[in-house]
C-alpha cells in the first residue's frame, strides 16, 4: 500500500475541485513551490493514484434531460451477452454488477421520459436473459468531496 501525505491529498482535493488549474497558480494558492508541485502530480499519476485528468461537461446543452439508474435481475447463463449489450447501447453510460435485490445497477442518459421509456422497454428490457427491471429517475444530485480529500 501507497504512503500519501497531507500534501498530496492536498493537491488531491484541489485537482478534484478544478483539473485544469495552472502549476502556478496551484503553487501559489498553496503556498508550496511550482516545481514541488509538478513533481508531486508525476509521481502521484505514477503510482496511478491520479488515473486521469478530465473534464465536467453540462449535459443539459448536449440535450440530456433525464438521468436514471436501472436495477436489474438477469439470468446468469447470460450474463457476458448482457454485459456486452449494454456496452453496446449508446445510453448506458455505466455498468456496476452489484450485491442486493439487483444483479446489475445501469445508469442512462436521456433526452426525456419518453426517451427513457423507448430505451427501458424496447432496448434493455428486450435484452435476452433479462428477467426484470426497475428504474428510478434522479431528480436532483449533490456532489460532495470524499471526506479521505477534506482530513
Amino acid at each position: 500500500m501507497h504512503r500519501f501525505d497531507k500534501l498530496d491529498m492536498k493537491l488531491l482535493y484541489e485537482l478534484t475541485n478544478d483539473g485544469s488549474i495552472s502549476i502556478p497558480t496551484l503553487s501559489k494558492k498553496l503556498g508550496i513551490n511550482a516545481s514541488v508541485l509538478y513533481s508531486r502530480i508525476k509521481r502521484l499519476l505514477k503510482k496511478k493514484l491520479i488515473k486521469k485528468f478530465t473534464i465536467e461537461i453540462d449535459d443539459s446543452l448536449l440535450g440530456i434531460g433525464v438521468k436514471a439508474s436501472v436495477g436489474i435481475n438477469r439470468d446468469p447463463k447470460f450474463k457476458d451477452s448482457i454485459h456486452k449489450q449494454f456496452m453496446e447501447t449508446d445510453e448506458v453510460v455505466s455498468i456496476s454488477e452489484i450485491t442486493g435485490r439487483f444483479d446489475i445497477m445501469i445508469h442512462i442518459y436521456a433526452k426525456d421520459l419518453e426517451a427513457l421509456h423507448t430505451i427501458v422497454i424496447e432496448k434493455i428490457g428486450k435484452i435476452e436473459g433479462i428477467q426484470n427491471t426497475e428504474t428510478f429517475v434522479e431528480l436532483q444530485k449533490t456532489n460532495k468531496d470524499p471526506v479521505y480529500l477534506i482530513q
